[in-house]
Order: C-alpha cells, then sequence, then structure tokens
C-alpha cells in the first residue's frame, strides 16, 4: 500500500467536496473535473489509505463510518492549508499593496491567518502585505508610516496610538515532559517563579513584557530567543521552562509535547490590540480589515 504521505491535497478538498455535495458527480462539477475523473480520484484516495471512504451501493455518495471520520479530518487540513496559502501570499506582497499590515509574533502567527482569509473573501482579494515582529517593532513601524495598521500583545500601549481591544490571551508556564517540574503535584508560587532560570523571548516582545509587568520586576532570563518556535524547541527539549502564549502552545499541551504548570498566584492575562496613529484617519482598507477583526 503507498504511504498515506502520499495523499495530496486536490484528494482532500474532493472527498470534503463529496460530503458537502452528496454526490460524486456533484463534487467533480464543483471542482471543475469530469465525474470518471473523481470517481478515480476517489477510490485512489481510498487506495492510498487503505480505507473505504464512500459506500457505492448506496444511492448519490454514502459516506462510511470511516469515511466521516477521515472527512472530518480532511476538511481541517484544508482549511488550514487556505489559511496557510493566505498568510504566506500576504507575506509575499509587493510594496505597492493598498494596505500593510505589522503584527506582533502570536497574533501574526496564531490569529493573523484566518484573519487575512477572511479580509480575503470579503475584500475580493484585495492585496494585503504582512509584516510579523515584535510589539515593540510593531509601534516603531507605525511611528515611522511604514504600516498602516498594528496589532500588538504587550500590556502597555504608547499614548501617541490609537487602540481597539480586539481579543485576549493569557500566558502559561510551560515545561518538557522529563522536566521535574512535569512530576509536581502542586502549583507554582510567584517567589517560586521568580527563582526559575527561564527560556524567554527577546527584550521588546509582548509576551517578554507582560510577564515583567505581572512579576514586578525585569525578567532577566537564563537564554532569550528570537520567536515563539524557538523557545517551544527549546522548552520541549527538556531545556529551561518558559512562560509563553496559550495560543502558542496549546496544541503542544494537547499532544503532550509539553506540559502547563499551574500558578495560581499570578495573573498571567492580557488584552490583544489594534494599534494606529492617533488623530489619523485609518484608509478605507485598513478600517475595513479592522472591522472584520472586531466581528463588523
Amino acid at each position: 500500500m503507498p504511504a498515506p504521505k502520499d495523499v495530496t491535497l486536490d484528494m482532500l478538498r474532493l472527498l470534503v467536496a463529496v460530503a458537502d455535495r452528496g454526490s460524486i458527480s456533484a463534487a467533480a462539477r464543483a471542482a471543475g473535473v469530469s465525474q470518471p475523473s473523481a470517481s478515480a480520484r476517489i477510490k485512489d484516495l481510498e487506495r492510498r489509505l487503505g480505507l473505504e471512504l464512500v459506500d457505492r451501493r448506496s444511492r448519490g455518495a454514502q459516506l462510511t463510518t470511516d469515511g466521516r471520520t477521515v472527512t472530518d479530518w480532511a476538511r481541517a487540513v484544508v482549511d488550514a492549508a487556505e489559511v496557510l496559502i493566505t498568510g504566506a501570499q500576504a507575506l509575499a506582497g509587493q510594496h505597492d499593496s493598498q494596505l500593510t499590515v505589522a503584527a506582533s509574533q502570536t497574533v501574526g502567527e496564531y490569529l493573523m491567518p484566518a484573519w487575512l482569509a477572511a479580509y480575503r473573501r470579503r475584500s475580493a482579494g484585495l492585496p494585503v502585505r504582512l509584516r510579523v515582529m515584535n510589539s515593540a517593532d510593531v509601534v516603531a513601524a507605525l511611528r515611522a508610516r511604514e504600516v498602516d495598521l498594528g496589532f500588538v500583545e504587550s500590556p502597555a500601549v504608547p499614548a501617541d496610538l490609537a487602540r481597539r481591544r480586539v481579543g485576549t490571551d493569557r500566558l502559561t508556564l510551560v515545561v518538557g515532559p522529563e522536566h521535574p517540574l512535569a512530576r509536581r503535584r502542586r502549583p507554582l508560587t510567584r517567589d517560586q517563579l521568580l527563582g526559575l532560570a527561564l527560556a524567554s523571548r527577546e527584550d521588546g516582545s509582548g509576551t517578554r513584557d507582560t510577564l515583567t509587568r505581572a512579576l514586578g520586576q525585569p525578567v532577566r532570563p537564563a537564554l532569550e530567543l528570537g520567536s515563539n518556535a524557538a523557545v517551544k524547541v527549546e522548552v520541549a527539549s527538556g531545556g529551561y521552562p518558559a512562560v509563553l502564549s496559550a495560543l502558542a502552545v496549546n496544541a503542544e499541551i494537547s499532544d503532550g509535547r509539553l506540559v502547563e504548570i499551574d500558578l495560581p498566584g499570578v495573573d498571567l492575562s492580557r488584552h490583544l490590540h489594534a494599534v494606529w496613529r492617533r488623530g489619523v484617519r485609518l484608509p478605507a482598507p485598513a478600517d475595513d480589515f479592522l472591522r472584520g477583526v472586531l466581528g463588523r
């Protein structure tokens, strides 16, 4: 049997279309292929997965039990691919794009792709250029008039910028599954957290600023890294603990690559804000983008 890694995105899109439209012929029309070609692709997908996905003895295209389960997974993959493609296109956007947006790393990595995908559908593909940086650099880019709209996760917004809250987040202490703290039964206190040698994002990041404010003193990490991904690799490999956004570590906590340590005595909640130059009217595309983020 061919390895499941040979499954293509087109195969998964077609399977989702079969589920949504109720027949292979209808899915074929939606995909712009012939019915025999669509049938062949579904059979090829079944062969590669080693599963019967469609009950061809029934009227139309009735999914089997395995087919329904695989379709749910396929839908998540197809949706994630759309988010990936949309985000990559924004990053590669030309400098003459009509909208330039800057986002802090956590917002840019975990919220912005879905916002961009929704904006693309709503604006008929109006080009967007996305810049991902830390919160301090977002503020600097706005002041330099390099971007139209910014999104930050830092606890304080400078007075020369207008702001709108667009969401909430919290930080959480995580360790690798083999770290001694992973076996701890009791929560950690603020003083115990202060005593830990931590891996941390760089100075100027919203995550670092939020932790500093929560602890009431500057964070002096044992290891400083420039991205959420780099910090997660360090922690998961058994290195230093780290305090990171729950948005950034939810998947790793769910699958056991990271372990969350309870900190009931430390307030690590924070607000996420859209920011722009105070006294300057947002350009129409930026205003439309922000309205979409706010659900208006």
